[in-house]
């Protein structure tokens, strides 16, 4: 039980992987201008990396001892599927959700974040409980960065910041100085 706890918070914080890793920049900077578009798109990354990480698992067991050869395009294939699938349901659902994140929706499909949750699970050689972990971890802290960059972002707003800094300036500062604050984490977790 201790070593999932080390790995949900690994991948949560030590091992971000929006902000250690800088996977997932696409979503980061794109959704990240409201904080609830960015909490909801979160929620979804999070649902497509526990199914992709169970699907992995599947995969690595019984799959992909037979035909290494398919490890990639057969996590593409999962990862393309389940975006499908929560694309349906939030349109269904939520046709203003669906409207609200727009093209970062489809763009979960191609978000590195996911692939590399795969491929590093699958090279772990995580079990199920871990790979779990590790799916709840780093989806909980690509919706941890989200969330920060989408609330520093709305307070910025109501500041007064000098016209050389609007728009993507102040974005990248911001996500430069919440990289580093996640950096220190590191140094945390290697003391104790």
């Amino acid at each position: 039980m201790n070593e999932l706890f080390w790995i949900f918070i690994s991948s949560l914080l030590v091992n971000n992987f929006t902000l250690y890793y800088f996977l997932g920049l696409c979503p980061f900077f794109g959704v990240s201008g409201r904080l609830t578009v960015a909490l909801r798109l979160g929620v979804a990354t999070v649902f497509v990396m526990v199914i992709t990480s169970l699907c992995a698992t599947a995969l690595n067991a019984f799959v992909l001892p037979h035909a290494p050869y398919l490890r990639l395009i057969s996590f593409i294939v999962v990862i393309a599927s389940t975006v499908q699938f929560v694309e349906m349901a939030i349109k269904k659902l939520s046709p203003m959700l669906f409207r609200a994140l727009g093209i970062y929706l489809p763009l979960i499909t191609t978000n590195c974040a996911i692939l590399f949750l795969a491929l590093t699970q699958t090279s772990r050689e995580y079990t199920l409980l871990q790979g779990l972990a590790f799916a709840l971890g780093g989806g909980g802290g690509l919706t941890l960065a989200l969330v920060l960059m989408a609330s520093i972002r709305e307070s910025a707003e109501l500041s007064t910041i000098p016209a050389v800094l609007k728009g993507t300036a102040v974005n990248m500062f911001i996500a430069g100085m919440l990289s580093l604050a996640f950096m220190g984490f590191a140094g945390l977790f290697s003391a104790s």
